[in-house]
């Protein structure tokens, strides 16, 4: 494909090049793709974040920006099932938001699936560089990621990844003197199963996950403390994906270097007592 140059590129070319360059097939039913807008709408500069709120959806308009690529969905349901039922319904928080969007002609872009399925997954790579970790490379390959780090405990852990990742809400649960040199990551929202595999693995001292349901992953690792003290800390979904989507922002520069690029941050969206 020719790339778009001097700004004069359609949102649907962008998607196009940055498809090629993951490399990464589409799952069946991804929920990849333009989630509301004009694909063939002139790309005039680009607004990446973790989640499109409506108050990274005004920033993005502030800072001129007509293409939002968000990791989450838009219109809160991970496969737009919802949507439907929040249309019938005339859902007043579903109506002010889908009417910004076309006010100020905001072409909404979703990059979830490919990005995790990346190797190694640009979510885990890019919170591992922020962290100033690294990632182990047979691990990742297989699509699990696991850290070698500093000596330090849970509670410290904890406090560090709380600065590191913007989290208002870290929590956690472990042996506070057991000492913590390998840690896995979970982020996001991967379900139990996959947090109960990364738990019990053998040469792992703690796991961070992002969000988790607390009667299954935080329950099982209550109790797995117990037995040999291994560590759990939970940061907030957004948080624990943020600095993976400030990476994408970072490679898309490279990709499509006529397009301005910025990254937004979301803000932790709840606030702890």
């Amino acid at each position: 494909m020719t790339a778009p140059t001097d700004g004069d590129g359609t949102v649907a070319e962008l998607v196009a090049r940055t498809a090629a360059w993951l490399g990464v097939p589409a799952r069946p039913g991804t929920v990849d793709g333009i989630e509301t807008g004009d694909p063939s709408a002139v790309v005039r500069g680009v607004a990446v974040t973790t989640l499109a709120t409506s108050a990274v959806l005004e920033r993005a308009v502030a800072i001129g920006a007509n293409v939002v690529v968000t990791h989450e969905p838009l219109f809160y349901d991970h496969r737009g099932e919802a949507t439907a039922d929040l249309v019938a319904e005339h859902d007043p928080v579903h109506a002010a938001k889908a009417a910004y969007v076309a006010e100020h002609d905001l072409v909404v872009w979703r990059l979830h699936d490919a990005w995790h399925d990346r190797r190694p997954d640009g979510v885990d790579e890019g919170t591992a560089r922020a962290l100033g970790w690294t990632l182990d490379p047979e691990a990742a390959a297989a699509g699990t990621a696991v850290c070698d780090v500093r000596p330090t405990t849970v509670p410290a852990l904890a406090r560090q990844l709380a600065a590191a990742l913007g989290s208002d809400q870290t929590r956690f649960v472990g042996d506070a003197t057991r000492p913590v040199r390998r840690v896995g990551l979970d982020l996001g929202f991967r379900g139990f199963a996959r947090n109960r595999s990364l738990l019990r693995a053998a040469d792992v001292d703690a796991v961070v996950v992002g969000e988790a349901h607390e009667w299954e992953t935080a329950s099982y690792a209550t109790d797995l403390a117990r037995l040999d003290g291994t560590g759990l800390v939970v940061v907030g979904h957004v948080p624990s994906e943020q600095a993976g989507m400030s990476f994408f922002a970072e490679e898309l520069r490279d990709v499509a270097p006529e397009v301005p690029v910025t990254f937004l941050s979301t803000p932790d969206l709840l606030t702890a007592v």
